[in-house]
């Protein structure tokens, strides 16, 4: 498939390039975003004081903004280096984790949809629903609790805010108004380690660094999608624990020959 052939081509120059990615994330999952980009082939950075944000944001490849543990002076931040970043021709990735939840959460989620150009946003089905409708109250967790998922929600969202949708869940949505694609990887244990859904966004965020907004949107949902597969294959299944280590391996693992035999994509729309 000739996007499973690009996610590969991808791969190879992210590793190649091990290009610099500064994250202001969840201070939960942050480590593990760290080991994750590690892992693919780039180069974290975790930088978050209001007084540096905007200088490495400037100088890195990408920029992934994550609300997870949110704060006011943690949103000052990501609106400076979000800021420094557009400036500088950075690609942005958005994890509005919690959107809709409170009032706080979802005003700050959409402050940052309106004031940045934001390259891709991935959230769960709940988090996407809240940013297309503007509404809070609805999602009080990480999880999502919007099920089915209409593809439409995706492309209709990317369209309006002119981004890449990512919506994650048991089967991955992913849009860019124009092309809409379903990943078909992944397993049940990925819901059972905290911190998945951040991890996905910092492998986007990596592959935004060397290719176009929607193939880094599709190739980091499916590398995670891969990589809980391979984890479960070599062990994972004995529980979590051991399932989150494996998974670092697996990301460390994956080659252009993987992706290409294990993905499960579909282009499900594609206007040109």
């Amino acid at each position: 498939m000739i996007i499973l052939e690009e996610v590969g081509s991808k791969l190879t120059a992210l590793r190649r390039e091990r290009p610099l990615i500064h994250h202001i994330t969840n201070f939960v999952t942050m480590d593990d975003c760290a080991n994750a980009t590690l892992a693919i082939g780039a180069s974290p950075t975790m930088t978050n004081s209001v007084e540096e944000v905007a200088e490495m944001a400037g100088a890195a490849k990408a920029l992934v903004l994550n609300l997870g543990t949110l704060q006011q002076w943690t949103l000052e931040a990501m609106v400076l280096a979000g800021k420094a970043a557009a400036a500088n021709g950075v690609p942005i990735i958005f994890d509005p984790v919690g959107a809709g939840g409170t009032t706080f959460r979802t005003q700050a989620a959409l402050r940052l949809v309106q004031e940045l150009p934001l390259s891709v946003i991935r959230g769960n089905a709940a988090e996407i629903t809240c940013l297309a409708n503007h509404q809070s109250g609805q999602n009080l967790g990480v999880d999502s609790l919007v099920r089915p998922v209409d593809s439409a929600l995706a492309a209709d969202l990317a369209q309006k805010l002119a981004t890449t949708i990512a919506i994650t869940g048991a089967v991955d949505i992913i849009s860019d108004g124009t092309r809409t694609a379903t990943v078909h990887n992944g397993c049940p244990m990925l819901t059972y380690v905290s911190g998945t859904g951040c991890m996905t966004s910092s492998l986007i965020g990596s592959f935004a660094a060397v290719s176009d907004a929607f193939t880094a949107a599709v190739s980091g949902v499916t590398a995670m999608g891969i990589g809980g597969e391979l984890a479960m294959e070599r062990g994972g299944s004995a529980g979590p624990g051991s399932f989150h280590a494996l998974l670092f391996d697996a990301f460390y693992s994956l080659n252009d020959r993987m992706l290409q035999q294990y993905g499960k994509v579909l282009i499900t729309d594609e206007q040109c």
